[in-house]
């Protein structure tokens, strides 16, 4: 047990890799091999952080106090260092990650999209895994910079090669291209763009902190250390911020950075859209909570109006735009930009309830939008069409698939004792008190358009629901034979359904990791004078 405590982490983030490299060996056509190998390296990373869950201290969650932790020497000339560790905050995601990555394994297992490669797709599969694994776990800077770029590339080509194939017309151009080459594209330069800001603030933390530390660094854990005692301030500070703002930001996505989701997600193949919304959002969020937070608290404070008007702005705009839409997959996507709005706002208002709800925001919206994402792919591989006014009468066709997505639908509008309530629920409650100094009109306003959201939230789905399931079927599909739900799709699916129900119905399970955790951060970042603060930054 030891041993596993030292090296537990570096297995959940490198067991994937390790199968994608043994993927290298094995023949492409021998498709029995690859999916079991594939399967293999995802469940044993899987394993592995049900290990680190078994292990953890859930007694011992001071922020800055990590579990399972590693700090070996790395990059001696620029003091990196290979530095991972795990804490109340970052093991829901890491296990989210390792668990959803299973689930899509699984169901590729009889699901492919043309051109026909599934040694190349699971290959990158397992490259993105790694990725998400690494961003949870990394302390440093440069460590946690490299995981989240890794993610960039397996999903641009995921999207480039295995995405829609339906020309469309770009505004101003007279040439037709696919849509997944113009997705893959906007979505590599969006990111590609933000992470560029993101660099540009690791950095100037790191020349900083040999002005007001011991010495350069570009360790998280001594980052936050100096964070909380001040060492960050002024207009340096600020603009530090608003760096590693965008690079969050565009990750997010935060309304109006959030342009490239809607095409990436309706391109993507379907794992990879199920890969995207259910991990691959989260990584923006947890940078604000593990880096921005903690590290430049006053200026957090500063910028907190600023992000609650994005993100409310963000639940209404992507509300409203759902309600637009024709394509069942971009709305599904166009919901993702209100849900990641009730989780930045509740990060913006500082408070433990709302940083709270953050987290199992998150957790919720990767559990129930991922499933969505895999229905909807499920029925588009059917209906060979995502087209709602063509899927009238789907559950008089496909009971199961149509009860689950009844289910779902239900869970994502945040009906109370499914999942997604708290998060929403808890941002809210969160709004109306933010942390001492921050302008209670603001957040009061923000929460009472937040639930104006919710109303909109509701509305969207259940207009979905009323589309796609009920009423009778279209005339063109009289005579088709439809098959229901398979058991691979089935065995994807009932996990996200059992853990949607536990947590709706218990959500301690998420809490009792995060709660102690959150306090602590709180605490120690703004427990000083915030009206101070809010007078002192650029």
């Amino acid at each position: 047990m030891e041993m596993f405590e030292t090296w537990g982490l570096t297995l959940v983030v490198f067991l994937p890799l390790a199968g994608a490299l043994l993927l290298g060996f094995v023949p492409r056509d021998n498709e029995g091999a690859l999916k079991t190998v594939a399967l293999g390296a995802t469940v044993l990373a899987f394993l592995a952080s049900l290990g680190v869950i078994v292990g953890f201290d859930f007694g011992a969650g001071g922020y800055n106090s990590y579990q399972f932790e590693v700090n070996e020497a790395w990059i001696g000339a620029i003091d990196a260092n290979y530095h991972v560790g795990v804490d109340g905050i970052s093991l829901p995601l890491l296990v989210l990650s390792t668990f959803v990555m299973v689930l899509s394994v699984i169901y590729t297992w009889n699901h492919w999209e043309e051109p026909y490669n599934p040694k190349a797709f699971l290959i990158l599969m397992l490259i993105l895994a790694t990725g998400m694994n690494g961003t949870f776990v990394a302390l440093d800077l440069v460590l946690f910079f490299i995981f989240f770029e890794i993610v960039l590339l397996p999903m641009y080509f995921m999207i480039g090669i295995w995405g829609d194939r339906t020309p469309r017309r770009l505004p101003g151009f007279s040439r037709t291209y696919e849509t997944r080459l113009y997705a893959s594209i906007k979505f590599f330069l969006f990111t590609l763009f933000g992470s560029a800001f993101m660099l540009l603030g690791f950095l100037a933390l790191y020349f900083e902190s040999g002005n007001v530390g011991d010495g350069r660094t570009f360790d998280i854990v001594e980052l936050t250390d100096l964070g909380s005692q001040g060492a960050f301030t002024g207009t340096l500070a600020f603009l530090v911020f608003g760096a590693m703002f965008l690079g969050f930001a565009v990750k997010v996505p935060m309304w109006p950075l959030h342009t490239w989701l809607p095409d990436a997600h309706t391109a993507a193949p379907t794992v990879g859209s199920v890969l995207l919304a259910a991990i691959l959002l989260k990584l923006g969020s947890y940078g604000f909570i593990r880096i921005s937070l903690p590290i430049l608290p006053q200026e957090a404070v500063e910028w907190a109006p600023f992000i609650a008007i994005l993100a409310v702005i963000g639940i209404i705009y992507g509300s409203l735009a759902c309600l637009a839409q024709t394509d069942m997959k971009r709305l599904i996507a166009f919901s993702s930009v209100g849900h990641m709005g009730f989780v930045m706002l509740g990060i913006a208002t500082m408070t433990d309830i709302g940083i709270n709800a953050a987290i199992i925001g998150m957790v919720a919206h990767g559990l129930i939008t991922g499933l969505l994402f895999f229905l909807a792919g499920s029925m588009s591989h059917r209906y060979h069409t995502r087209e709602m006014s063509r899927l009238g009468g789907n559950i008089r066709l496909m009971p199961v698939i149509g009860g689950i997505l009844a289910f779902t639908a239900m869970a994502s509008l945040g009906l109370p004792g499914l999942a997604g309530f708290w998060g929403e629920f808890m941002s809210l409650v969160g709004a109306y008190n933010p942390l001492e100094g921050l302008s209670l009109g603001v957040f009061r306003t923000a929460m009472v358009l937040g639930a104006v959201g919710t109303v909109l939230t509701a509305g969207y789905m259940l207009w979905m629901l009323q589309r796609v399931n009920l009423g009778e079927p279209p005339a063109e599909w009289e005579t088709h034979e439809f098959h229901d739900a398979d058991r691979f799709e089935l065995a994807a699916w009932v996990p996200l359904i059992i853990l949607i129900v536990v947590i709706g119905l218990y959500p301690k399970v998420v809490f009792d990791s995060t709660t102690e955790t959150v306090t602590s951060l709180v605490e120690m970042a703004f427990s000083g004078d915030t009206t101070a603060f809010l007078g002192s930054g650029g």
